[in-house]
């Protein structure tokens, strides 16, 4: 006899360009943030949702904070900004490093 399972995705956090603008906003301070729905792009491949929207996202971020790190440091600091999304059926998340002026 199986068991149901629940879902640990969270009802709250819903991954949308504003959402992670917003989070990444309020981590990091960015001087530079551009956050791109690329979803669309990748209908019917693996981690999409069938909506178009929601799973595969582009950032584009420049932060002070990412000042003598490394980009793997840098990168997850953005993933530790944005876990709830992640955790919320983000899928994908290409992340460029702007430089800091």
């Amino acid at each position: 006899m199986s068991t149901p399972t629940t879902s640990t995705r969270s009802a709250t956090a819903v991954p949308t360009a504003q959402a992670l603008h917003a989070a990444l906003e309020a981590a990091l301070a960015p001087t530079h943030l551009q956050v791109l729905d690329e979803s669309a792009a990748h209908a019917g491949h693996a981690g999409a949702n069938g909506l178009g929207y929601g799973t595969h996202f582009r950032v584009r971020i420049g932060s002070a904070r990412f000042a003598g790190l490394s980009r793997v440091a840098a990168h997850r600091l953005v993933y530790d900004a944005l876990r709830p999304y992640i955790d919320a059926g983000l899928h994908a998340l290409a992340i460029e490093l702007i430089p800091s002026a």
